[in-house]
């Protein structure tokens, strides 16, 4: 019997393609270096 929910790194980065360490938070879908470069054009800013 086959399931229907597919599990795993399918979708990659958006940006770059890389499948490990994606941040998925707020429907992001960045892996974290390319979150880390483009973050402040996002709106995130670092505090401390």
């Amino acid at each position: 019997m086959r399931r229907t929910k597919d599990f795993g790194r399918r979708r990659g980065c958006l940006r770059c393609g890389r499948k490990r360490g994606i941040v998925r938070r707020y429907g992001l879908h960045l892996c974290r270096q390319c979150f880390r470069e483009i973050a402040y054009e996002l709106g995130f800013r670092k505090y401390s």
